[in-house]
């Protein structure tokens, strides 16, 4: 049941935030096992002169998913990494190497969806 947020400094594209989603569902479903039916995904454009690294305003983009603490490995986590990284500078260009992808591990007892916690659907499925 992850919950992810894509920042990215770049004018608003309805076809790229399109984009954006499938290439992020197919990789937390097939690389974290995360089903896809309970994933949510925003997807928001900021404007590039809002955002700069270095103090420069390049294309860069950043990812913020949380997801259950212990449910995926360390090697599952570092595979999600590099591959969001290499599909989003296919789908971007040039990319600022500043450009993160954020794993967020929330104990089972502090998060949940349909007024359930994921630690209550565990004990009682």
């Amino acid at each position: 049941m992850p919950y992810i947020n894509v920042k990215l400094n770049l004018a608003e594209d309805v076809k790229l935030r399109d984009q954006i989603v499938k290439v992020v569902l197919e990789n937390t479903t097939h690389i974290l096992g995360k089903n896809e039916d309970v994933t949510s995904v925003l997807v928001e454009f900021v404007p590039q002169n809002a955002w700069s690294v270095g103090g420069k305003n390049v294309p860069t983009f950043y990812l913020d998913i949380k997801i259950t603490k212990g449910t995926n490995t360390k090697v599952q986590k570092a595979d999600y990494i590099q591959a969001i990284y290499k599909e989003f500078e296919t789908l971007l260009g040039k990319i600022d190497q500043a450009s993160y992808v954020l794993i967020h591990e929330i104990d089972a007892d502090a998060w949940g969806f349909e007024g359930i916690t994921q630690e209550r659907r565990f004990i009682q499925p």
